[in-house]
């Protein structure tokens, strides 16, 4: 019997380890002979984030030329580099326009079509539009993947769960908040992908209140505004007046920063320079292991405070007071925080060119305004300095700590779960919202429409309403019938919707302490409670401890999720390909 190779998820992931194999076969694979089993119920490429049956009005958050679904000379891998053309390439966008999801959703299928196309002969790709419900087998022989609606399973050599974002069972604050609502009346939309929410139930007129300040609230609003008839002319939004009024606040309490607006020029330090290979080497071989905090966060901020100060240096002199060779060696020597802040202070005159990560991390933290309207008024200026900044490169520095963040995530990557905290902060300062939504943002606020509540925003049940509060702006208090959860469910194993994630979690598959499928970093075998590597099971994407950005990644950055299809493409093609002699013999 022909070999057989079952991926379940065809969406970004899915589809980039198929160009992963595409790319590796003709090396490794010399077997005349491969089914690969597609398996997902919406089309291959975009699957369901991506598709193209979803709003017009939803954007991606990244420029068009800042997508591309192809390796390049800066991915660290051993399989061959095949490049092919960005989003904008692609579809013949200008490269600073942001896309609207179902032209990535195009893009996303085309590379899927490339890659079937590219496969060597002899090797031909199934797709099945139902849902994987369980895989089972032995260790050393085939698996089963039982599929919805079919009485018979595919038998697979290799599986790769390549799942993509998933919905999950809600935790028990979540369940108490939905049970309360139905109690009395109320609306509480969970944690979902917002396309997919039931957002007829949300009024217009009515106070909702929404918790989260990402990505997810963005297209809250504008599906909620914009997506109810309303429009912008100028920097004024017009209502239709089936707008609901939206009340928003977060643990932050403002929005992600903006897309940066201008490109780099000018020569580019070569990251890493203090968190790198070399230093992640260490980190895992300590017997004792590492503290995130302790141990690896001051290689971090040394790295990103590098990116920036390289860059204030190289390309701004006239804001510094000293030559950057000898910044430069007494920043490398410098052995505490301390010590580089006095180093800084004295070679940086202004305050606002000096890199201060948690003040941009929590910018609000010990703010305090006397009244809502003053806060209202507050965080508007914010959000326009924000813009401003992140527009004018004169401030070139910041791109700089964004091309750092990019090294440091793929190198944070092979340290396996190291927590929640990363992910937010890496999403609040580099997976900000386009400009656009931000200035979509500050009409809607003059107009009445969207009302900030502030930072550390607590909600409470009682009285027959939901009640949020902040600590921004003392005593204030607000009451509505309708929350909403505006973030995607956490990535947990243990409470995924997904029967067949639940499956492997029972049968038991290793999980970190926050919930996520243990992986082999190596080539992203599912590893069991003694550490030990399924033979035949791979896993890739947000579920597992080996998460990255996202499956796409800007044009020569490395591009962390390319490194990892191609580890598990060619370590499945090389276990099929003995399998194929072993048959033979």
């Amino acid at each position: 019997m022909r070999p057989q190779l079952v991926i379940v998820g065809a969406g970004p992931r899915g589809t980039g380890l198929l160009e992963r194999i595409a790319a590796n076969a003709p090396e490794l694979y010399a077997d005349p002979g491969l089914d690969i089993h597609l398996v997902d119920p919406h089309p291959p490429g975009g699957g369901r984030i991506w598709r193209q049956a979803q709003s017009p009005l939803l954007w991606m958050n990244s420029h068009a030329k800042d997508v591309t679904m192809f390796t390049d000379e800066t991915v660290t891998m051993d399989g061959p580099v095949r490049e092919g053309p960005t989003l904008h390439e692609w579809a013949g966008l200008d490269g600073r326009v942001f896309a609207d999801r179902r032209i990535q959703g195009r893009y996303l299928h085309w590379v899927y079509e490339r890659a079937r196309a590219e496969l060597p002969p002899g090797v031909t790709v199934h797709h099945h539009p139902r849902r994987a419900l369980r895989v089972g087998g032995p260790r050393e022989g085939r698996q089963q993947v039982w599929l919805e609606g079919r009485p018979r399973p595919l038998l697979a050599d290799v599986v790769v769960l390549a799942l993509g974002h998933l919905d999950a069972e809600p935790e028990p604050l979540q369940a108490g908040l939905t049970a309360y609502a139905r109690e009395h009346g109320l609306v509480h939309l969970p944690p979902d992908f917002t396309a997919d929410s039931d957002l007829s139930r949300l009024k217009a007129g009515e106070a909702v209140l929404v918790r989260g300040f990402g990505l997810a609230f963005v297209d809250l609003m504008v599906l909620l505004t914009e997506g109810r008839g309303g429009r912008y002319e100028g920097d004024a939004y017009l209502p239709s007046g089936h707008e609901p009024v939206l009340y928003v606040g977060s643990r932050r309490g403002v929005p992600y920063h903006s897309k940066i607006g201008y490109d780099w020029t000018g020569a580019r330090p070569a990251p890493p320079r203090f968190f790198g290979p070399a230093e992640v080497g260490e980190l895992l071989a300590r017997p004792g292991g590492f503290d995130f905090r302790r141990d690896v966060w001051p290689l971090v901020e040394k790295e990103l405070g590098f990116a920036h100060y390289h860059r204030l240096f190289t390309a701004h002199p006239g804001r510094t007071a000293t030559a950057w060779a000898g910044f430069e060696a007494r920043y490398a020597d410098a052995a505490d925080p301390d010590e580089v802040r006095a180093l800084v202070a004295a070679a940086v005159p202004d305050p606002a060119d000096r890199l201060d990560l948690a003040a941009l991390d929590r910018p609000l933290d010990g703010v305090r305004h006397g009244s809502h309207e003053e806060f209202q008024e507050g965080l508007r200026r914010y959000v326009e300095a924000d813009l401003s900044r992140r527009h004018n490169p004169d401030h070139s520095a910041d791109l700089g700590v964004f091309l750092a963040l990019l090294s440091v995530y793929g190198q944070l990557v092979r340290l396996g779960d190291i927590g929640p905290w990363w992910h937010g902060f890496f999403s609040h300062l580099a997976s900000g919202p386009p400009g656009p939504r931000l200035r979509q943002m500050l009409a809607l606020s003059r107009a009445g429409l969207l009302r900030f509540v502030g930072a550390d925003m607590t909600v409470t049940a009682e009285d027959g309403v939901f009640r949020a509060a902040g600590a921004t702006v003392p005593g204030f208090a607000v009451e509505a019938r309708a929350l909403v959860e505006a973030r995607l469910p956490e990535p947990t194993v243990g409470r995924a919707r997904d029967p067949l994630l639940r499956e492997l979690h029972a049968e038991g598959a290793a999980e970190t302490l926050e919930g996520l499928l243990r992986v082999a970093p190596a080539d992203g075998r599912i590893l069991d409670g003694a550490g030990r590597p399924h033979p035949r099971r791979f896993a890739l994407g947000p579920y597992t401890d080996a998460r990255t950005p996202g499956a796409f990644t800007r044009p020569r950055t490395g591009g962390p999720a390319f490194r990892q299809n191609d580890a598990t493409a060619r370590a499945a093609l090389k276990f099929l390909a003995q399998l194929a002699l072993r048959t033979a013999a």
